[in-house]
């Protein structure tokens, strides 16, 4: 049995299929955008993108937290 993904990569599925692109190029695009605090991040995406809140939360806080483990 799998273990059901928890947290912000839960909504990736559901990313991909409403808003067509991979997780890695949302990714991507949050990473190369010359904002950097969360909320700028995820006004960004709903207000350029059309991305709802919680998919863009999820992205916007998923990556940060990738980068700041690095």
């Amino acid at each position: 049995m799998t273990d059901q993904v928890k947290g912000p990569a839960s909504y990736f599925p559901s990313i991909e299929k409403k808003y067509g692109r991979p997780i890695a190029e949302w990714k991507e695009l949050i990473r190369s955008s010359p904002l950097t605090r969360h909320m700028e991040l995820v006004s960004w995406l709903k207000t350029e993108h059309g991305m709802g809140h919680g998919h863009a939360n999820a992205l916007v806080a998923h990556t940060l937290a990738e980068d700041s483990g690095k």
